[in-house]
């Protein structure tokens, strides 16, 4: 698995500080973020893919500082938003999982056969010509998986993928993440999606809070949250 280091990382917005001073290596395979709104979750992890900078600290991926080499970092680290209509950017699916590949220095022809192959995967080749904004929340969901997945990343963030979506697509998505092979780290308030995860982090008031496998910080989580007012 990749080695995810944070190094004394804070985050500040206008002099607020939105993470303190955050330290750990993140290895696991399968790894949940937990914590109430506006502690820092989605900034935690939109600083592995440089979509964020660190106000102080560094966050290195394999080695590679995210800041300095961002550009390199994003080849191996792709994003599943909570929306999947906010990752639509072409006029048709096929064109849509195509369009993550076109920094990339490929033949058509394998082009072609790794768009075929995502496609083929999440059931959307009977779709290929169909606009996107047609599709279900649940395909629309598939599609940034798939335009994602179509890069080969190392690793895969989502934040809050199970969001909009109602049960029967919940559990499809939850049943194609688990079948990923690559480091996956989901920001997720669906306690059970991450029942069998390797590791669960809790952020609370910008720190990491508890750090450890599923069946201890996921009560500890709700009995922080039972212990906070209304």
């Amino acid at each position: 698995m990749p080695q995810i280091d944070f190094h004394d990382v804070s985050v500040s917005f206008d002099e607020k500080k939105v993470l303190d001073s955050v330290s750990m290596m993140l290895t696991e395979q399968r790894i949940g973020i937990i914590g109430a709104n506006g502690g820092g979750k989605s900034t935690l992890v939109r600083l592995i893919n440089g979509l964020g900078e660190p106000t102080e600290g560094s966050v290195l991926v394999d080695g590679v500082d995210v800041a300095k080499h961002g550009k390199d970092v994003r080849r191996k680290v792709g994003f599943v938003f909570s929306d999947a209509e906010n990752q639509i950017v072409m006029p048709n699916v096929r064109d849509d999982v195509d369009f993550s590949l076109r920094r990339l220095k490929l033949s058509k022809e394998e082009r072609t056969a790794r768009v075929d192959a995502v496609l083929d995967r999440f059931g959307l080749t009977p779709l290929s010509d169909q606009s996107p904004h047609t599709l279900s929340g649940g395909q629309k969901q598939l599609l940034a998986l798939a335009a994602v997945l179509v890069m080969e990343p190392t690793v895969i963030i989502a934040d809050e993928p199970t969001t909009l979506l109602d049960l029967r697509n919940r559990d499809r998505i939850r049943r194609e993440f688990a079948s990923l092979e690559q480091q996956l780290i989901v920001v997720t308030h669906d306690l059970d999606f991450l029942s069998d995860f390797d590791r669960v982090l809790c952020i609370d008031n910008h720190h990491v809070a508890a750090d450890g496998p599923p069946d201890e910080v996921i009560p500890f989580y709700t009995e922080l949250m039972a212990s906070r007012p209304l």
